[in-house]
């Protein structure tokens, strides 16, 4: 068995990490990715101060961020018609104290050709995932693919969503904490001229809530809708729906008519839900397979990430070693488990405090503890804290091969 590699399902942050730490540990893992390419645009943005400084502790960090991307470090909202500063970054004792707006394909790839350097690393585009095999113990012992070949595997890694097809195949008990909204994902160019500072990345009024991330010369909005809410605002028509975000965002009136029908809009259901048991014997799920996070603070590849590193320093020298990997694997959600339910905790108050006040239209004044956040810039520190470095921050402990050193 251990020369078998781990089989990693699911090429996204929480998948490509790991593979990347368990090659450079010397690990044979093969990673599989369904699509082609990593360019789909629901991907999330933000990688936040805790994620760049795992790429510092391997030295990456000036590499990657030579990739595109905008760096934010100070959070501002515009709410009611104005604009409050209620987060910052710049504290934080890290190499890179800001959140790298940075497309999720230009990470992907980036990581990708990292993991390239290391013999022991395979990934395989194209190539999806559909179930699970089992050896005569019932351990899971490799997965099917589409069109009915099996790979044997060591360890099987559930990376493949939140929508994830093992998880399901291994029967893994899932709660699901439910959420109030989905998310309507869409382009809006930057006129020729325009400084897109002068939208705000977060904007909320009686109207509703738009997201603007930047993306160099477009910005990528998410408008916030209550859950099922799709069709009335497709009965609507397109044009209401363009006079809905200008109507939030004005700033976003001089590229607007880009959005030409809802074929240009995806819909995108929010989910916050985690399984109670990440793992069975010879599986184990990691990122929103084992716990899907809201929009809410943009911390979903924070998290997975560090789900990533959790596993790779628990297995990744065992396995080198020849280790049998299942007596560890309820150590990873073990490690992980606080973190999670704490930051899908402060995700729920958001949806009750936050969010579904705004979808019923009941937000007529300025919270106090916005007003505070804005007028007093030491109290910025702490959701800046929160945001940037969450809860149980991981560093790199899985080894580097010799052979790589």
């Amino acid at each position: 068995m251990s020369e078998l590699p781990i089989i990693i399902v699911g090429g996204g942050p929480a998948g490509m990490v790991a593979g990347l730490l368990f090659a450079r540990a010397g690990v044979p893992v093969t990673v599989l990715e369904k699509h082609k390419d990593f360019l789909r645009d629901f991907r999330g943005d933000t990688v936040h101060p805790s994620t760049l400084e795992l790429f510092h502790e391997i030295g990456l960090l000036g590499a990657l961020l030579k990739e595109p991307h905008a760096a934010i470090d100070t959070m501002t909202l515009n709410l009611l018609g104005g604009r409050y500063t209620v987060a910052t970054m710049k504290h934080l004792p890290v190499a890179a104290p800001f959140v790298a707006m940075m497309p999720q394909w230009d990470l992907l790839d980036f990581i990708a050709g990292q993991g390239r350097r290391y013999p022991t690393f395979d990934l395989r585009m194209s190539t999806e995932a559909t179930g699970l095999t089992h050896d005569a113990a019932n351990r899971v012992s490799g997965v099917t693919l589409a069109g009915g070949e099996t790979l044997p595997a060591r360890l099987v890694i559930a990376a493949d969503g939140r929508r994830s097809v093992l998880r399901a195949a291994a029967e893994l008990p899932l709660e699901d904490l439910g959420a109030p909204m989905d998310v309507l994902w869409f382009r809006v160019p930057v006129p020729a001229g325009m400084d897109m500072a002068e939208v705000a990345l977060g904007t909320i009024d009686k109207g509703g809530m738009v997201v603007a991330i930047p993306r160099g010369d477009y910005w990528q909005c998410a408008r916030i809708i209550e859950k099922g809410g799709f069709p009335p605002i497709e009965a609507r028509g397109i044009a209401a729906f363009r006079d809905e975000i200008v109507g939030i965002v004005p700033g976003l009136a001089a590229g607007i008519e880009a959005i030409c029908s809802f074929d240009d809009v995806k819909l995108l259901s929010v989910a916050l839900d985690r399984l109670t048991r990440w793992s069975r014997p010879g599986l184990l799920a990691i990122g929103d397979a084992a716990h899907a996070m809201s929009p809410v603070g943009g911390i979903g590849i924070n998290l997975a990430v560090q789900d990533a590193v959790a596993a790779a320093n628990i297995l990744a020298a065992p396995l080198a070693a020849g280790a049998d990997p299942d007596p560890l694997l309820a150590r990873v959600q073990a490690r992980r488990w606080k973190p999670t339910t704490r930051m899908q905790a402060l995700q729920r108050f958001a949806h009750l405090r936050v969010i579904e006040p705004m979808l019923r239209g009941a937000i007529d004044h300025v919270p106090l503890a916005v007003r505070l956040l804005d007028r007093i810039p030491l109290l910025r520190r702490i959701p800046g804290r929160i945001l940037g470095l969450g809860f149980g921050r991981q560093h790199v402990q899985s080894p580097l091969a010799k052979d790589f050193s």
